[in-house]
């Protein structure tokens, strides 16, 4: 097989080869998730942060989480079933899934970690798409599907921003 060029090939060809049909929309860069969704013509609660969370054995997982959402780390704790949890540096991130912070998706990593889905993740997604200046858009049964995803309440209502 041939090497693939960008994260973006390696996202769509991950997404091809599981059978899911995803869309790259191609944006401006966005200065935060509320200027992203509104690049691209969705609300922040369809924009899908995919998290890499590092477990205590030094693996990894992916939380997936509406933007309009936080982490909950009492519930992913319970869910995934440990005591410790944390969000590594961008670098470790780097390393563990091939991505860069910012266009993260599990389409594509380098690493095929478990997916952990908030049940709010629902309908018509965007998320990052592997490579800066695009979203990937799926369908969130398919995304949680194509990857056997758990599905929990992982998240709480995010802050207000001041």
């Amino acid at each position: 097989m041939d090497e693939l060029r960008t994260g973006r090939d390696r996202a769509r060809a991950d997404a091809e080869a599981r059978g899911v049909t995803v869309e790259f929309r191609e944006r401006p860069a966005a200065g935060s998730l509320e200027e992203a969704a509104t690049l691209i013509g969705v609300s922040p609660r369809e924009v899908v942060k995919t998290l890499v969370v590092k477990r205590h054995d030094g693996t990894f997982l992916f939380a997936l989480v509406p933007g309009d959402k936080q982490i909950s780390w009492p519930k992913l704790r319970a869910v995934v079933g440990v005591n410790k949890l944390k969000l590594p540096e961008a670098s470790v991130a780097l390393e563990a899934t091939g991505y860069e912070r910012g266009t993260i998706t599990p389409f594509g990593s380098t690493t095929a970690w478990p997916v952990f889905a908030d049940t709010d993740v629902t309908g018509s997604v965007a998320m990052g798409a592997g490579e800066h200046g695009y979203s990937l858009l799926v369908d969130a049964d398919d995304l949680i599907r194509a990857f056997d995803a758990t599905v929990a309440d992982i998240a709480d209502p995010a802050a207000p921003r001041d």
